[in-house]
């Protein structure tokens, strides 16, 4: 009796417990997303502005899907496993056809970790064949090491990088069509722009432009190490498909595709002009940053966390290209 009693005491107590510290792996995370529809049969998740935190979970990209006559197409896999199960709670909201497919746009955290919940609902997932070196690299054990900390319970011990179940090899073309369920899809290789891996994923008969990273609205992109050169001859690429609506990586869903990329361009075009300057002088870092007026941008969320690291990056690309080693 005792035990009994205990047991019905305890119970509860280690079930929270456990619901708190595995997030992924509970009944019910507390995090339900809204689903955005852009057109028949197009559907996306928008995050919030600014960098990944405690106090969004992680929710800071953008992911979508396209249902299917057989099926769920999905893009990108959201920031953590509690975020890839709402996903799948959200597209099981719009439509009892199970997700075939995940196709990730490029291994960064907030783009991928979702992928253990999708993957365990029987998901194919599919990415640029670069990808393989990227998420079995120190960079990226390093990164899920950090967000076990910054994003933890949600990012935790049981969270996993999960690979590719095909890497894609492009052909010349640099595009890879494929159908499913009477819906069209056309992949395309941009990779070395914003990383090594990068795809996008055209949608025919719905004009929808899935961009991941290459495209930002409302906030400036991650630059990093990305070449600034390659990605803005991708955003004049972009357009070739004419996209009605593209969906960003982060941001609202774009349905003025060529003014909403000024930003972007501008932005990008700025830190060259600015740091190529700076390397033509002979200028250090620090005080090529500091004489720069950043009031243009300043405003914008994920500047205070993102600039500087932009600017770096790019200081480091334009020595490069001064050198001819780009």
């Amino acid at each position: 009796m005792l035990i009994s009693r205990l047991i019905r005491i305890l119970l509860p107590v280690l079930l929270t417990c456990v619901a708190v510290y595995f997030p992924a792996y509970a009944a019910n995370t507390g995090i339900a997303l809204e689903t955005v529809k852009v057109s028949a049969r197009v559907y996306y998740f928008r995050g919030e502005s600014g960098m990944a935190s405690k106090q969004n979970r992680g929710f800071m990209s953008n992911a979508g899907f396209v249902v299917t006559d057989d099926g769920v197409v999905v893009f990108d896999a959201l920031a953590t496993p509690a975020l890839g199960e709402a996903m799948l709670a959200a597209i099981r909201k719009v439509t009892s056809h199970p997700v075939r497919r995940v196709i990730i746009s490029h291994y960064h955290a907030d783009h991928f970790y979702g992928l253990q919940a999708l993957k365990t609902q029987g998901a194919e997932v599919w990415a640029h064949e670069n990808g393989r070196s990227s998420v079995s690299s120190d960079a990226a054990a390093a990164r899920l090491a950090e967000r076990r900390v910054s994003l933890s319970p949600w990012v935790n011990g049981k969270t996993k990088l999960i690979p590719a179940d095909r890497w894609i090899r492009f052909p010349e073309t640099k595009q890879i069509a494929f159908d499913m369920g009477g819906v069209r899809f056309r992949l395309i290789d941009s990779n070395g722009a914003h990383t090594a891996e990068d795809i996008m994923l055209y949608v025919e008969g719905e004009g929808v432009l899935f961009a991941g990273d290459l495209f930002f609205t409302g906030r400036l992109p991650f630059v990093g190490e990305a070449n600034s050169k390659l990605w803005l001859e991708t955003l004049d690429r972009m357009l070739e498909v004419r996209p009605s609506i593209v969906i960003p990586g982060h941001g609202e869903a774009s349905r003025r595709p060529l003014d909403d990329m000024k930003l972007t361009r501008d932005y990008l075009m700025f830190l060259r002009q600015e740091m190529g300057s700076a390397v033509n002088e002979l200028l250090p870092f620090e005080e090529a940053y500091n004489r720069v007026d950043w009031s243009r941008f300043g405003s914008y969320p994920a500047f205070q966390q993102a600039n500087r690291i932009n600017a770096y990056g790019t200081y480091l690309l334009m020595e490069k290209e001064s050198l001819g080693k780009e």
